[in-house]
């Protein structure tokens, strides 16, 4: 696949990509001259009138706006930055899947170069997170600090929150994870709830995080040995806010599995395979209170979209060149 062409005047170019079928427009702003806005946010996302995706990110200088300084103060290689918007149009801190798609993005524009052991350092509003390459092709990225919010008190009871979903007769008790972006996961009995589940309606959060909150269903599967140690396992679906529920959450894995690693208490594997609708992700709790989240990141295709209110042309989009599946699941 070719890097996107620049469109005429009027015309924004974009690329498809998808990590796990999490799908995203990314758009690059080389110059941090677009001005993304949240209508603009809405008709690029929306699935029946634009383009489609469960967000949009722009790829954007870090210089360009306020909030690339810290990311530059905390890593002056952190040039370029991944700007976030849901597909309701608001920001969002981080989007797990959304830096390994947006490091594909910056592969195919040859803004950086990760063949050989290279780490792109990438700004995000939850600070600068640092992405390898790794041999079957997965992304691996050090998602840096992550905390339970309720502190040890919540860890020891497992929870600090309650969740209530549609078609439950009452509130089941969740435990909050932070990853620079909110989450609150929910144990469920067996896979059967699991797909049973009535996610057409956001679940309701007590007490109501102040900025919204991901919420993470999850079965726990048990743990296996593998040829690095004993791995967990665990299979999730998710309801992310600004969204609805979507085929995969990388922060939202990386929750899901810091959570059930915490209700299985002292021995439990630091390395958790987490099954998502869209496919597999591999998450690793990381020593000094980090996390690194690793899975595939794939370019579907590019084409342009008018930037004012008609609509997009069919003929613009063109075929990418793209093998004929992601890796394998390691």
């Amino acid at each position: 696949m070719t890097a996107p062409a620049t469109g005429a005047p009027g015309e924004l170019s974009f690329v498809k990509g998808h990590g796990t079928r999490n799908d995203f427009v990314l758009v690059a702003d080389l110059d941090g001259s677009l001005d993304l806005t949240p209508e603009l946010v809405r008709r690029l996302a929306d699935r029946r009138s634009g383009v489609g995706g469960d967000g949009v990110i722009r790829l954007v200088p870090s210089a360009s706006l306020p909030e690339g300084a810290p990311a530059l103060a905390e890593d002056p290689s952190a040039v370029w930055f991944m700007d976030y918007r849901n597909a309701d149009g608001s920001v969002a801190e981080m989007c797990g899947n959304g830096v390994r798609v947006c490091t594909a993005f910056a592969e195919l524009l040859d803004l950086v170069d990760l063949t050989g052991g290279g780490t792109l350092a990438l700004g995000t509003r939850a600070g600068v997170k640092r992405v390898v390459r790794e041999p079957n092709g997965w992304y691996a990225v050090d998602m840096g600090p992550w905390t339970f919010p309720g502190g040890d008190d919540a860890v020891g009871r497992g929870a600090d929150a309650q969740v209530a979903v549609q078609g439950w007769r009452t509130a089941r008790p969740a435990l909050s994870v932070d990853l620079g972006n909110p989450h609150t996961v929910v144990a469920l009995a067996d896979t059967q709830e699991l797909e049973e589940l009535d996610l057409s309606v956001a679940p309701q959060v007590q007490p109501v995080p102040a900025h919204g909150t991901n919420v993470e269903l999850v079965v726990p599967l048990g743990e296996e040995d593998g040829p690095d140690g004993r791995v967990g396992r665990v299979r999730m679906r998710v309801f992310e806010r600004g969204v609805g529920e979507t085929e995969s959450c990388g922060t939202g894995t990386c929750a899901a599995a810091l959570a059930v690693r915490a209700w299985a208490g002292p021995g439990a594997p630091d390395t958790w395979l987490v099954d998502v609708p869209g496919g597999t992700l591999r998450v690793r709790a990381l020593p000094g209170g980090r996390v690194e989240l690793a899975g595939p990141a794939e370019l579907v295709y590019a084409g342009r979209f008018p930037a004012g209110g008609e609509a997009p042309d069919a003929r613009a989009l063109v075929p990418a060149d793209v093998s004929a599946g992601a890796p394998a699941a390691p």
